[in-house]
């Protein structure tokens, strides 16, 4: 439902600004702001911003190569018990008492 344009003189516009700015919010029609009787702004209404859904915005994001779910034919370091951060040696020397 469109109507005509409502044009208001850039005076007007400076006086009436945020009353004009609720207007345009709740009626979704624009304003042409004029200077000496000729058009210098168009004042419209902010298009909503589009939310997007939550499930799948992911979609197309991860890649796999593979089976995931073989068994691996590499023997882990923490099954071979050769990793030092997960055994550290006993320290050998005096104690400091």
């Amino acid at each position: 439902m469109k109507g005509p344009t409502m044009e208001i003189s850039a005076a007007e516009f400076k006086a009436k600004c945020l009353k004009l700015m609720d207007e345009i919010a709740k009626t979704r029609k624009p304003i042409v702001i004029t200077k000496r009787g000729k058009p210098v702004a168009k004042l419209v209404p902010a298009e909503p911003a589009s939310r997007k859904p939550l499930y799948g915005c992911m979609a197309g994001t991860v890649t796999y190569e593979g089976d995931l779910l073989a068994p691996l034919d590499v023997e882990w370091e923490a099954e071979a018990e050769t990793e030092p951060n997960l055994y550290p040696r006993k320290r050998q020397g005096r104690r400091r008492g």
